[in-house]
This record gives structure tokens, C-alpha cells and sequence, in this order.
């Protein structure tokens, strides 16, 4: 039997080469992206929104994006995008709106006081008011100092609708979507989606919730 510093060193060359071998296929099995449309976390998440705003009529109807401008293409009525930081969602009180329809997207995760937040997403719509919120759970840590943009929070379904409700705001619905490979595809830059990434949904593995809620009134 060799000696335990063989073993060690054996042991040792092997993780080497297994780390030279992923990080090899990475970027082939997992081609990273910076755009959110083709992010492969949020291909069931981004669908659900668009259907639901669809259902919504927003051609004649006015919408406030929190943070970026990703919904601004749409035939909105009216449309404003604040850009968070900049734009301090947890400062009261607000000072613009209110509208009819509120979409804060990967922004909760972000702010140091997501009670206050919720609490002024309310207050940013107009009674009967759409808020549509999304947020990442089993996702890597991601910040962007440079921005002010540090990460605070993760948000289980139940988690999530909670907070609204604590808010004042009428959840109507929470949903969430992920799976393992999704969760591992993700631990190193956001992978884009290709056709060989499933999209099945493994319930206790959510990388991705999000809520459709309502100002009462």
C-alpha cells in the first residue's frame, strides 16, 4: 500500500484535472449570457409575466419598471423605468405615481430593508393596481459594488407572500421554477438556455419566485 502522502498527492492531481476538465466544458455545456431574455433561469419566469401582462391590457393602461428597462418595449399606455439604486425603493415617502401597473424584477434580493420596499410598492400603485414581483432563491451571491448594488435576501414561495401581505397587497398568486441542472448551470456566470437544458420544474429546488399581487381597492 503506498505511503499517505502518495495517496494525498494522487488524490490531489486527480480534483486538478477534473477542474481543468469542467472548467473546459463550462462555457460549452453552460454558454454564459448578460442578457436577461435569454437567461436560462428565467425562460419560464419571463413567459409567465408576458402572459400575464397580456392579460392585462396595458395599451391603455400605465407601468413603472423597477429596476431597467426590460418590459419598456411593450405597448404600454404610459410606461416609466426607475433605476434602482438611483431610485431608493425603500425611501418614504414616494414621490411619483401612481400607476396602474408595478414590476419589480430581481430587486428585492437587493435592498436592506425589503419589508419597507413592499410596503412602497404599494404605495406606488393606484387602488386595484397590478404589482408584479420576481426574485432568485437558489442562485449564487451577486453584487455589483460599483452600482451600490449589494445582496441581502432570498425569498422562499411562502417567504414571498408573506412579505406582500404584510405589505397591504392582495396576493393573488406565487409561483416558482427550477430544477438541479438549472441550479448547477448557474454557479459560475448566468447560463444562456439552450435546447438540451430541461425545463421541468423540481418544486423544492426554486431558483426563481415570483408573485402576482393587487392594491386593494
Amino acid at each position: 500500500m503506498s505511503p499517505p502522502s502518495q495517496r494525498r498527492r494522487g488524490l490531489g492531481a486527480g480534483r486538478d484535472l477534473l477542474g481543468r476538465l469542467l472548467s473546459r466544458l463550462e462555457p460549452i455545456a453552460f454558454p454564459p449570457t448578460s442578457d436577461p431574455a435569454q437567461h436560462w433561469q428565467r425562460q419560464v419566469l419571463n413567459d409567465s409575466i408576458a402572459a400575464h401582462l397580456d392579460g392585462l391590457g396595458i395599451e391603455s393602461l400605465s407601468g413603472a419598471e423597477i429596476s431597467g428597462g426590460f418590459h419598456g418595449g411593450r405597448d404600454w399606455g404610459s410606461y416609466c423605468s426607475l433605476d434602482y439604486p438611483e431610485f431608493d425603493l425603500c425611501a418614504e415617502p414616494v414621490r411619483v405615481g401612481p400607476f396602474d401597473v408595478v414590476l419589480c424584477e430581481q430587486v428585492l434580493e437587493h435592498v436592506a430593508a425589503p419589508w419597507l420596499a413592499a410596503r412602497n410598492l404599494r404605495a406606488l400603485g393606484k387602488p386595484g393596481a397590478s404589482i408584479i414581483v420576481s426574485t432568485p432563491f437558489m442562485i449564487k451571491l451577486h453584487e455589483l459594488p460599483q452600482y451600490r448594488m449589494y445582496d441581502y435576501w432570498r425569498f422562499t414561495p411562502r417567504g414571498l407572500r408573506t412579505l406582500l401581505e404584510s405589505a397591504g397587497l392582495e396576493v393573488e398568486q406565487v409561483r416558482s421554477w427550477g430544477n438541479r441542472e438549472c441550479v448547477i448551470g448557474n454557479l459560475g456566470d448566468w447560463s444562456s438556455y439552450r435546447r438540451w437544458h430541461p425545463l421541468a420544474n423540481q418544486p423544492d429546488l426554486p431558483v426563481q419566485v415570483w408573485a402576482f399581487a393587487r392594491v386593494p381597492g
